[in-house]
């Protein structure tokens, strides 16, 4: 085809511009008593948004979880009620926006001619102004009921956030900072529970060991520990026992009297990231932790010598019983495993 037959052929397809039909006015444009209503609707919705949401915070604490769960209808009564209530927030909030924009926001048609990706000065200015009409136009300048129930719904939703944030663990209080070891406690071996007496025990063996608390009962003859509490208290108070030749030790004032005939004991968790530590080097009293080999000298205080570890092994003191037996006499002198924000950062041997 010519040129001028595809110019005549364009032209026979052009059709007149037909325009904009009469614009129609919404009921609540020019009835003052509908716009009223409308306005009380929108913030009826924006405030029941509120009101699920203060219903999702006390759904968290009110229903029960765990091993014995609250139930509603079958189902597990906190999810159901929190899930429940988080998406009546949310839908009450996006079904107020609407019913706002539908019966109150400004009804005008707008012509928008296609221009060029890239945006002119001109455009931009118009943008800005645009903008600025839309926010006269919706009138939240001169509508404080339905901006101020907006910005409360808005605003409350962070709520949940801030619960939800609960569920990563109760706070540990001082717990970080002490275990079950006590005076008197015994050191008893891992697993089976045997306690030791030191003549038990060789020069560069390494042991280990728990406290003996772990078997015994209360006086009800109930475990004084069970299920998540134990693992957790097992692992805080996991401990390795060596013995060494005690010529070898090189106590830090204060800890002279710590060990027994060369007999230490550490926590078995390492200060870098928390790993279980128990690869011992006979001849170099050298202990490796086997995630990040942060290696420790048991022999000068559990001192760090080499990996990303940035705390010494805290020690448990050590004495022996009447009946002969390995006991600690007193809890750790600071807190073991790695190090966190609340923790000070002494220098080895303060304590």
């Amino acid at each position: 085809m010519t040129a001028k037959g595809e110019l005549e052929r364009v032209e026979n397809d052009l059709f007149d511009d037909p325009g904009l039909p009469a614009h129609e006015p919404r009921p609540t444009d020019v009835d003052e008593h509908l716009e009223k209503r409308a306005e009380r609707q929108v913030a009826l919705l924006f405030g029941l948004s509120a009101v699920c949401t203060v219903l999702f915070c006390v759904s968290y604490f009110v229903f029960e979880i765990g091993d014995n769960p609250s139930e509603l209808l079958g189902f597990g009564a906190s999810n159901l009620t929190m899930g429940l209530f988080l998406g009546l927030a949310l839908t009450l909030i996006g079904v107020g926006t609407i019913q706002w924009a539908r019966k109150l926001m400004a009804d005008t048609e707008i012509v928008e001619y296609r221009h060029a990706a890239s945006s002119s000065e001109e455009d931009k200015v118009e943008t800005l102004a645009a903008l600025r009409q839309g926010t006269e136009e919706s009138g939240i300048a001169r509508r404080p009921l339905i901006r101020n129930s907006l910005l409360g719904s808005v605003l409350l939703l962070g709520a949940p956030a801030v619960i939800m944030l609960r569920d990563l663990g109760p706070l540990p209080g001082d717990k970080l900072y002490t275990t079950v070891w006590k005076r008197g406690m015994r050191v008893v071996q891992d697993v089976s529970g045997t306690p030791i007496r030191p003549q038990d025990m060789e020069v560069g063996q390494l042991v280990n060991g728990e406290p003996a608390i772990f078997f015994e009962d209360d006086a009800e003859g109930e475990p004084l520990y069970e299920g998540i509490e134990l693992q957790q208290e097992k692992a805080k108070a996991a401990v390795v026992i060596v013995r060494m030749q005690p010529d070898d030790i090189k106590p830090w004032p204060g800890r002279e009297n710590w060990g027994v005939d060369g007999i230490l004991c550490y926590s078995k968790i390492c200060t870098h990231v928390g790993c279980p530590i128990s690869l011992w080097e006979q001849q170099t009293h050298h202990l490796l932790c086997p995630c990040h080999q942060s290696t420790f000298d048991l022999a000068d205080n559990g001192k760090v010598i080499f990996g990303p570890a940035a705390r010494h092994l805290p020690q448990l003191p050590l004495a022996v019983d009447d009946e002969g037996y390995l006991v600690a006499t007193r809890d750790f002198t600071e807190a073991v495993g790695p190090s966190f924000w609340e923790r000070n950062n002494d220098e080895p041997g303060d304590e």
